[in-house]
């Protein structure tokens, strides 16, 4: 599915304050990068591994500073919800390097 398709309609972000928190504690990533990488461009988006019945993407992009980011999210009634956000690995910098 294209980025642009998935994101269609979406209004807003859905933040469940465990998730704010368990980001900023574990990996320094803060709401307002996480939202960031949804606006700016480049941004990948696949199928991410889910071990619950709910379907959730991995978005791969980067901040407005250029810190590049990996977010798994699921989509809620039109808004994102963000599950975690951390820095892309190694490998996962190299795959969207290549992409771009």
């Amino acid at each position: 599915m294209k980025t642009t398709d998935l994101l269609k309609g979406i209004e807003s972000f859905d933040w469940d304050k465990g998730n704010v928190e368990k980001n900023w504690i574990n990996h320094r990533v803060s709401i307002s990068e996480c939202e960031e990488v949804f606006t700016n461009e480049p941004l990948i988006i696949e199928r991410a591994k889910s071990y619950t019945a709910e379907e959730r993407q991995a978005a791969f992009g980067k901040t407005d500073e250029g810190r590049l980011l990996a977010v798994v999210f699921t989509i809620r009634s039109n808004k994102i919800r963000v599950i975690s956000a951390r820095d892309m690995s190694r490998k996962e910098r190299r795959c969207y390097e290549q992409e771009i």
